[in-house]
C-alpha cells in the first residue's frame, strides 16, 4: 500500500533528484529507493555494532584459544 506524504527538501537537492529520477521511473521511486538503501545501511550498522560488542566481550577467551592453537602448531 502506498501512502502519500510531504517532505520539505532544499531546492538544490530536488534539482539533483530530478536529474536522476528518470533512471528510477520518477521522483517518488528514486526517493523510495534511496530511503530503502539508507534504512538497510542503518540496520547493517546496528548489526555490526552488536557483533563488535560480542567480539569485544569475548576477546580475551578468543585470543587465549588462538594462542593455544598457535602454541600447538609451533610444538609440532
Amino acid at each position: 500500500m502506498r501512502v502519500k506524504t510531504s517532505v520539505t527538501l532544499s531546492e538544490e537537492l530536488v534539482q539533483e533528484i530530478d536529474k536522476l529520477s528518470q533512471r528510477y521511473g520518477n521522483r517518488s521511486a528514486l526517493v523510495e529507493q534511496a530511503v530503502r538503501s539508507f534504512l538497510a545501511a542503518e540496520r547493517q550498522q546496528v548489526r555490526d555494532a552488536q557483533d563488535l560488542e560480542i567480539l569485544n566481550r569475548r576477546a580475551a577467551k578468543l585470543n587465549k584459544e588462538a594462542q593455544e592453537v598457535l602454541n600447538y602448531q609451533v610444538k609440532r
